[in-house]
């Protein structure tokens, strides 16, 4: 874990010599020239991002699917999932071509986020800065990283507190179009309520590029694809390892002492397609046992698939 950031504001770097500090520090520091990244492609003399306006592609979940048999299969596909497991899980798949949600019938149910929010957090604070015409600053850059690649809880706190906290999950539930979300009862974004069908909505807002914008999307998912040590579990372990950098992924677990209950939350987001499980278990067993879930469903899709 890295230690919290503080978090530096100053409009003053407008002007072409503190962007050219900026630019040489994104050069050293954390904020690496990631493909897809803004960075890579602006000039020194550049201090603010311009974000232009794309068509997203997003299909509406109600849109016709008569034409599904015409395109490439995908590598997952719905299926009744049996595990053998104690306490509750759900998950459901999204066909992000077609718009087909499936999954069984409680995949509406809520359970708490934990870190999976964090791809949110992260993708509201980069296309709330290209709104605002501003490029991060090198530790603004390195928080992002950090949380996602690196599930740092101090550097999410920190970039939440910059979303407005709340205003930013409801700013979720708005622009990604979610159906069961709230926000958490005591404010934190760790206890946001998600369900896995919104979890899929969520990781398909990522992928066409509402979520970050025009300018950051690419940037966000090459995060997400870059999720590693213990964060990296779940359903793109089900993959072989060849195909499994190519899956973008956020997981998330907590312990609930008041309910004395284990709860994991896995998102994966491939090409066509966004998977995600929900799970709350005794306390006792403790994250891998969820991990394992998740794994568990992402296998059984591909083996459907033909996988």
């Amino acid at each position: 874990m890295s230690t919290s950031h503080r978090r530096r504001r100053d409009h003053r770097a407008t002007t072409v010599i503190a962007v050219i500090g900026v630019l040489a520090v994104l050069g050293f520091a954390g904020a690496r020239l990631w493909p897809g990244s803004p960075f890579a492609s602006r000039s020194a003399a550049r201090s603010r991002v311009m974000p232009q306006a794309v068509a997203t592609g997003r299909v509406p979940e109600s849109a016709p699917t008569t034409a599904a048999s015409k395109l490439t299969p995908l590598p997952v596909k719905a299926t009744e999932i049996r595990i053998s497991h104690s306490g509750w899980y759900s998950w459901a798949l999204l066909d992000t071509r077609t718009g087909e949600l499936s999954g069984p019938a409680d995949r509406d149910a809520l359970s708490t986020t934990a870190s999976l929010i964090k791809s949110w957090i992260g993708a509201d604070f980069l296309r709330r800065e290209a709104e605002r015409g501003l490029l991060p600053s090198a530790e603004e850059a390195e928080l992002v990283e950090t949380m996602i690649r690196d599930s740092d809880n101090e550097a999410a706190e920190e970039l939440y507190a910059a979303n407005g906290r709340d205003d930013s999950i409801r700013r979720l539930i708005s622009t990604c179009e979610l159906h069961d979300s709230l926000v958490a009862a005591d404010g934190g974004w760790s206890g946001t309520l998600l369900s896995p069908a919104d979890i899929t909505r969520l990781g398909a807002c990522i992928a066409d590029g509402r979520a970050a914008g025009p300018t950051w999307t690419e940037y966000l998912l090459e995060q997400l694809r870059a999720v590693r040590d213990d964060g990296d579990f779940g359903i793109r372990k089900a993959f072989p390892e060849d195909q499994q950098k190519a899956i973008a992924t956020k997981n998330g677990w907590v312990d609930r002492e008041e309910e004395q209950e284990y709860h994991v939350s896995c998102m994966a987001i491939g090409t066509g397609w966004v998977v995600g499980v929900m799970a709350r278990y005794e306390i006792e067993k403790g994250p891998e046992y969820g991990a394992e879930i998740c794994r568990l469903v992402g296998a059984q899709l591909r083996k459907a698939a033909g996988g």
